[in-house]
C-alpha cells in the first residue's frame, strides 16, 4: 500500500512506523522543516518539507497514486484541507483525518472527503487501526535491535478469548501481555482479567509471530 501522511508529529510518526514495519510504502510531509530534517535517519519514510494543502506538494509527494492519505496535523483546518484536495482532486481511495477538536468533529465527514475521522483522544492503536484499515492483529512496533516485537490485537465478540481469563490463554513461547486497554484506560494484565469485547491487549514477543497472537485470541 503507498501511503502520503501530512503532519509528522506523534500520530503522523507512529502511524509511519507501523506501517513501514509492515512492508507499505510510506511518505511523510510536514512543514517544519526542521521536524523533517530531526526525523532523518530515524525513519525510513520518504520526508518531505512541504505543506500538502497546496496542491502542487501533494502532487509531489504522491497523492495522485496514493492508496490512503492520512492528515494527522495538529490543526483541524490544513486536515480538513487537505482531506478535500486528497478525495476530490487527486482521487484517493481512502481519505482519513485527525480531529483536534471535538467541536469540530461534524465536519469531518465526506463534503470534505473524509473517510475516516480519527479523534484526538482515541488511543493511538485505535486511530492506526482506523486509519490504515488493519485487520485485528497489528505490529505496532518492530524493536529490531532487540528483537522483540510489540503486537496488539483486538477483541470481538467473535474472538475464543472474549470472556476468557489471560491465565487461561495459550500465549506462544516467549510472549508476555504487557497491558490490556478496555475503554480508551491501560489495564494491569491480571491473571484472573476476563477479556471482554472491546478490549485491545498489547503483547510483547521475541518469538511469536502475529499469525501466532492471533491464533491465541480470535
Amino acid at each position: 500500500m503507498k501511503v502520503v501522511i501530512a503532519g509528522a508529529g506523534r500520530l503522523g510518526t507512529k502511524i509511519a512506523q507501523v506501517l513501514l514495519a509492515t512492508g507499505h510504502q510510506v511518505t511523510l510531509v510536514d512543514t517544519d522543516e526542521d521536524r523533517v530534517a530531526e526525523l532523518r535517519g530515524q525513519v525510513a519514510a520518504d520526508l518531505i518539507g512541504g505543506d500538502a494543502c497546496e496542491p502542487t506538494v501533494l502532487e509531489h509527494v504522491g497523492a495522485r497514486t496514493a492508496d490512503l492519505v492520512v492528515a494527522a496535523t495538529g490543526h483541524d483546518d490544513t486536515n480538513l484541507v487537505t482531506a478535500l484536495l486528497a478525495k476530490r482532486h487527486f482521487s484517493v481511495p481512502r481519505v482519513a483525518a485527525r480531529v483536534n477538536d471535538d467541536d469540530n468533529a461534524w465536519l469531518f465527514d465526506r463534503n470534505w472527503g473524509v473517510d475516516i475521522a480519527l479523534p484526538a483522544a482515541a488511543p493511538l492503536v485505535s486511530l492506526i487501526e482506523e486509519a490504515t484499515a488493519a485487520t485485528d492483529t497489528v505490529a505496532l512496533l518492530r524493536l529490531s535491535k532487540a528483537g522483540v516485537d510489540v503486537i496488539e490485537t483486538a477483541i470481538t465478540e467473535r474472538s475464543r478469548a472474549a470472556g476468557r481469563a489471560l491465565r487461561d490463554l495459550p500465549l506462544p513461547a516467549g510472549t508476555v501481555v504487557a497491558t490490556v486497554i478496555r475503554d480508551g484506560q491501560p489495564t494491569a494484565p491480571a491473571a484472573g482479567l476476563v477479556l471482554e469485547p472491546g478490549d485491545e491487549v498489547l503483547l510483547v514477543s521475541h518469538e511469536a509471530s502475529e499469525r501466532e497472537i492471533h491464533a491465541a485470541f480470535q
